[in-house]
């Protein structure tokens, strides 16, 4: 694509290995119909493959007839070895009678993350600097801006950064451009302040979910502007929230929130001072817990383990 930057990095700053906590441990997660011998099953093909249950978290929406949740940590040696089998046996012995959604992984393999930003440089350094403090087990394998503002910081860390500017005009180019960096490459995408709506498009063929971060308590303030607007309607709190993207603008699933206490004497810079705060700490979060799989979808909201 003409506009399209490219940067060598050196090789990464972190190097990650699984710790001595997350070797031989997995982790499970399900959700389907509620009802009776669910825990039982899991619990049994578990057992059987002489795995030790760490820890176990549901949820039931309503025990009669609603939706139930499940995540499980598990240590079993020789894991990595055995998923791709476990994998094919749980979903004909458990998942399929159950018309179960689940997902099986092993802990110690980070997520392979790519970052999206526009100019606001604090949610981003903020996760980096988490990553290379090793408080993030993930992979932070690229980022990605439409301006080229951030390029020193970025490879600083020792990550690729590709500037691909985005107009009105070469928005669907840039989007293609972006998912020729993406797509099949990363198991997470995070927009830290990305200030682009992504299309319904990208979205479908990026092959990974997306995690955002607006810088106001949703729903209130949706869109462009949010600490402007909440200024001028005289709001005593304000605050963030990460969810995960769909084509509806700012109204996807929503992952964590959290707020602080503003007056009448701040203006809108001093609010977007004071939002930056919660923006990083609420992204990380979001993020973190993502990667941790302890966050299961239900329709247009959220469980968090």
């Amino acid at each position: 694509m003409r506009g399209v930057s490219h940067t060598t990095a050196p090789a990464p700053a972190v190097t990650l290995s699984a710790s001595p906590r997350d070797a031989d441990t997995g982790r499970l997660l399900i959700s389907c119909d509620d009802r009776p011998g669910i825990v039982a099953a899991v619990a049994a093909f578990l057992r059987e493959r002489g795995a030790n249950i760490a820890q176990s978290d549901q949820y039931s929406t309503d025990p009669e007839g609603g939706r139930f949740f499940l995540r499980m940590v598990f240590h079993m040696g020789g894991l990595a070895e055995a998923l791709p089998r476990m994998e094919g046996e749980f979903s004909a012995e458990v998942a399929e009678p159950f018309d179960m959604r689940f997902q099986l992984r092993d802990a110690s393999v980070p997520k392979r993350v790519a970052i999206l930003v526009s100019r606001y440089d604090h949610c981003l350094l903020d996760l980096l600097w988490r990553w290379r403090r090793r408080e993030l087990h993930l992979d932070v394998g690229l980022v990605i801006s439409n301006h080229p503002d951030l390029r020193d910081e970025v490879t600083g860390f020792g990550v690729p950064y590709e500037h691909v500017p985005v107009t009105r005009d070469t928005k669907a180019e840039a989007e293609a451009a972006e998912l020729e960096l993406l797509r099949g490459r990363f198991d997470l995408v995070v927009l830290a302040r990305y200030m682009q709506v992504l299309s319904a498009g990208f979205l479908e063929q990026v092959g990974a979910p997306v995690i955002n971060i607006h810088h106001s308590f949703l729903p209130a303030f949706a869109g462009a502007g949010p600490y402007e607007r909440a200024r001028e309607r005289g709001v005593k709190l304000i605050g963030a929230t990460a969810h995960y993207v769909t084509e509806d603008l700012d109204a996807g699933p929503i992952i964590e929130q959290d707020v602080i206490r503003v007056s009448h004497r701040d203006n809108a810079a001093e609010l977007t001072r004071l939002g930056a705060d919660i923006e990083r700490t609420v992204l990380e979060r979001a993020v973190r817990w993502h990667c941790e799989d302890r966050v299961l979808v239900n329709a247009n909201t959220t469980v968090v383990f």
